[in-house]
């Protein structure tokens, strides 16, 4: 059967490196043993030199597989995302960030597994966690594969893992579109699990993500405030009961609010 063609979606904002957009590029197409058909890469707001340097070398390369979508302002990651997917032409969408690695045959697996399992509409991965520049492991984000297993984790946690999701756009669209609100991934799911959409996740690393010191800053107080709003919102669905809700903020607070060695050890020994 021949694979379905798809779209890469990616977002960038002027905070970000310009060598780890070059390096996540790099990943998406020249080291990957099935290329995207497009690759859609939305400038969230006014960027650095670095970055557009980088953007227009790549678009030179890429020629018109490359769309460059151009906000105004920074809008944030679900704004953004939600522009994007306008200018997506594919009904499979490969989620990227522009600081993670994907793994060669991310792209070939991904698109198999939706090609041949077309009741299937989102599929996430196994993800590595590395430090900044990635030399060194941290850890690994295992999550279950079966549709039942990902219902289940999902009561408690985020069951797929952004960076490395492949999606069919109608279903997305459907759902609402990525909720303004941060966590900006996993309301999305919660939508889409509770609309009866089936989810599966490949028992196999496909991706690298950059994590370490940075990404534990951004996990504080704001976040907590977000993944809050994610409980209420599973609460109010249906999708857990009033003890979930309540086991849910009181623990996610620990880990939020945590000083930061104790995250350093929470992520750890327990992701």
């Amino acid at each position: 059967m021949e694979l379905l063609p798809f779209s890469v979606l990616l977002s960038v904002y002027f905070k970000e490196s310009a060598l780890y957009l070059d390096a996540a590029f790099e990943s998406i197409w020249d080291n990957q043993s099935l290329k995207p058909d497009q690759i859609v890469l939305v400038k969230d707001g006014k960027l650095s030199s670095e970055l557009d340097a980088t953007i227009s070398m790549w678009s030179e390369k890429l020629g018109p597989v490359l769309t460059v979508v151009e906000l105004k302002e920074n809008v944030g990651l679900a704004t953004a995302l939600n522009a994007g997917l306008d200018y997506c032409d594919y009904e499979l969408v490969a989620r990227m960030d522009t600081d993670d690695i994907s793994l060669s045959e991310r792209f070939y697996k991904q698109v198999s597994f939706m090609t041949h399992n077309r009741d299937v509409s989102v599929c996430g991965a196994i993800v590595e966690e590395w430090d900044e520049r990635c030399l060194v492991r941290l850890s690994i984000r295992n999550l279950p594969s079966c549709h039942e297993g990902i219902m289940k984790f999902a009561k408690r946690r985020c069951p797929v893992s952004h960076p490395v999701v492949i999606f069919r756009k109608e279903a997305v669209i459907s759902s609402g579109g990525y909720p303004v609100v941060y966590p900006e991934d996993y309301p999305l799911w919660i939508m889409m699990l509770s609309r009866g959409y089936k989810f599966y996740n490949v028992p196999e690393v496909l991706l690298r993500m950059r994590a370490g010191d940075e990404m534990l800053c951004r996990r504080g107080w704001g976040f907590f405030l977000g993944e809050t709003k994610v409980f209420y919102l599973m609460w109010k669905l249906g999708f857990t009961g009033s003890f979930d809700f309540f086991c849910n903020v009181l623990t996610r607070g620990v880990v939020r609010l945590s000083p930061r060695f104790i995250k350093v050890l929470l992520y750890k020994f327990a992701r």
